[in-house]
């Protein structure tokens, strides 16, 4: 049986509630000017975000404030 997408992207970074503030924080971002990691033609911010996680392109990492609280 195959994996859908989103399948593969919870198990690739621990969880549904990880890939959702990952995703959250990349759409944001792009939102925000930033560009694609890889070259696209693709308007989507969600589907941008979606295939640079799944290329390996990004990481959650915590937030400076959530660092020192650590």
């Amino acid at each position: 049986m195959d994996d859908t997408l989103p399948q593969r992207l919870v198990r690739q970074v621990g969880g549904s509630f990880r890939l959702t503030a990952l995703l959250q924080k990349r759409v944001r971002e792009l939102v925000r000017g930033q560009k694609p990691l890889f070259e696209t033609r693709e308007r989507n911010y969600m589907k941008i975000a979606a295939e640079e996680l799944e290329r390996g392109l990004i990481e959650l990492v915590p937030d400076e404030e959530e660092r020192r609280e650590l």
